[in-house]
C-alpha cells in the first residue's frame, strides 16, 4: 500500500483519483519489503494475536459468536472502504500513533448501525438483542438470520475493489467512490437477502422466515470459499494470474469468473463429494483466509528474492499448511478448552479464523500501517 501520507494530512482529500490497480493485487517488485520480513511480520503477532483472542472469546465461546460475528461480519466493507479506497482516511489526519485507532473507533460506531441496518432487514430494530446472546423471545437475535447480508455485502465489496480493480469508481475522488462501492455491494446483498436466502425463524423469535432456494448456512459457506479465493489470487498471488492480461475487459472478465465460480464448484465438491456440513466448510475456509491474509499481508516479502514460480508455489503450499495448523489448534480450542457441541466448535472456528484472526491482521497492517513497528522510513511501503 502506498504511503498515507504525513500527520495532518488527508490523502485522498488532496488526490482527484486512486491508482488505476489496487496497490495490494499488483505484482511485489523484485526484492521490495523483503529486508526486514519476516521479523516485521513476526513483531505484528504482538498486536494481531491479542486483538484476535478478544474477538474470538470476548463475549465467551457461544457469546462470541452470536454477539462479535455479526458485528464484525457487518464491519468489514467499511474496513475494506478505508483501506483500500479512503487509504486510511480520515486517520491520516491525526499523528501516526494514533491513526490506526481513530479509524478503528469509526470502524466499531459504524459496524454497530450496519448491524442494526441487518437485524432491521431480519425482522425490526431490536437494540436490546445486539448485544445480547441470548435475548430469549420475543426479540431479534442477530447470528444467525444477519450473517447473509453481512457476508454477502463484504464479498461483493471485496470483488468489487481487488477482483474488478474497483473499475470505473476508481476514476472518481476516493471519498466519493469508496461509499458508492460499499452502497453498490450492500444494494446487492439486501436484494440477494430478499430474494435468494432461505432463512428460519428460531422458535418464539421476531427474525422474519424466509423461503428462498438458498439456505442461509450454504450462502455463507460458498461466499466465505468466494473469500479463500479472492484471498489466493489477489492477496497471497498479488493478482497472479490475471495482472498478466493486458486488457482491462477480459482481464476482469475472467478473474470475475474464475473467482465466483471457483467459490461455488469448491463448495460442490465440499458439499457433495466430500460430505461436509456447510459450518465445517466455512470453518475450514476460514482458516485458509486467515493464513492466506498472515502470510500474503502480515509477512509480505518473507520469501526473498526466489523466482515467481517458485515464490508462488511455495505460498500456496505454505498457507495450506498453515490452515490446517489453524483447523486444528482451533478445533482444538474449541472442543477442550470451551467445552463447545460439534456444530457450535465449527461456528466457533469459523469466527475465530476468519472473523477474529484475519481481520485482526486487515486492522494491524492495513489499517493501522503497522504501528508501531515500521522504521519511519519505510512506512511508505507495504
Amino acid at each position: 500500500m502506498s504511503d498515507s501520507g504525513p500527520a495532518g494530512s488527508a490523502v485522498p482529500a488532496g488526490r482527484s483519483r486512486l491508482p488505476e490497480r489496487p496497490p495490494l493485487s499488483q505484482p511485489r517488485s523484485t526484492g521490495s519489503r523483503s529486508s526486514r520480513q519476516p521479523a516485521l511480520g513476526l513483531l505484528g503477532l504482538l498486536l494481531v494475536i491479542p486483538v484476535a483472542v478478544v474477538l474470538a472469546i470476548g463475549a465467551g465461546g457461544e457469546g462470541s459468536i452470536r454477539v462479535l460475528a455479526p458485528l464484525v461480519t457487518f464491519s468489514l466493507p467499511l474496513v475494506v472502504m478505508i483501506a483500500f479506497w479512503w487509504e486510511d482516511w480520515p486517520g491520516t489526519r491525526l499523528r501516526s500513533s494514533w491513526s490506526g485507532w481513530a479509524d478503528t473507533v469509526l470502524i466499531i460506531a459504524g459496524a454497530i448501525v450496519l448491524t442494526a441496518a441487518g437485524q432491521a432487514l431480519a425482522g425490526r430494530l431490536d437494540p436490546a438483542a445486539l448485544f445480547d446472546p441470548t435475548p430469549g423471545p420475543g426479540h431479534v437475535p442477530t447470528f444467525p438470520a444477519t450473517m447473509p447480508p453481512a457476508g454477502l455485502a463484504f464479498v461483493v465489496t471485496l470483488q468489487i475493489t481487488l477482483v474488478g480493480e474497483g473499475w470505473p469508481l476508481r476514476r472518481l475522488n476516493p471519498l466519493v467512490a469508496g461509499p458508492i462501492a460499499v452502497a453498490i455491494a450492500w444494494a446487492i446483498a439486501v436484494v440477494g437477502y430478499l430474494t435468494v436466502v432461505e432463512i428460519e425463524s428460531p422458535p418464539g423469535s421476531d427474525v422474519i422466515a424466509r423461503d428462498g432456494p438458498v439456505p442461509g448456512a450454504v450462502l455463507g459457506a460458498t461466499l466465505v470459499l468466494i473469500g479463500a479465493w479472492q484471498v489466493l489470487f489477489f492477496v497471497v498471488w498479488r493478482g497472479w494470474p490475471f495482472a498478466t492480461v493486458a486488457r482491462r475487459a477480459a482481464r476482469l472478465t475472467i478473474g470475475h469468473v474464475t473467482v465466483i465460480g471457483g467459490g461455488i464448484v469448491s463448495y460442490l465438491v465440499m458439499r457433495e463429494l466430500l460430505g461436509l456440513t456447510p459450518a465445517r466448510i466455512t470453518a475450514l475456509s476460514g482458516c485458509f483466509i486467515a493464513a492466506g491474509l498472515l502470510l500474503g499481508m502480515l509477512l509480505e516479502g518473507w520469501l526473498g528474492n526466489l523466482s515467481p514460480a517458485v515464490e508462488r508455489a511455495t505460498l500456496l503450499l505454505a498457507t495450506l499448511a498453515l490452515a490446517v495448523l489453524l483447523a486444528i489448534t482451533l478445533q482444538a480450542i474449541a472442543d477442550r478448552a470451551m467445552h463447545l457441541t460439534p456444530r457450535t466448535a465449527d461456528d466457533w472456528v469459523g469466527h475465530a479464523a476468519l472473523n477474529a484472526l484475519a481481520t485482526a491482521t486487515i486492522l494491524h497492517v492495513a489499517i493501522g500501517r503497522r504501528w508501531p513497528f515500521p522504521h519511519p522510513a519505510e512506512q511508505a511501503v507495504s
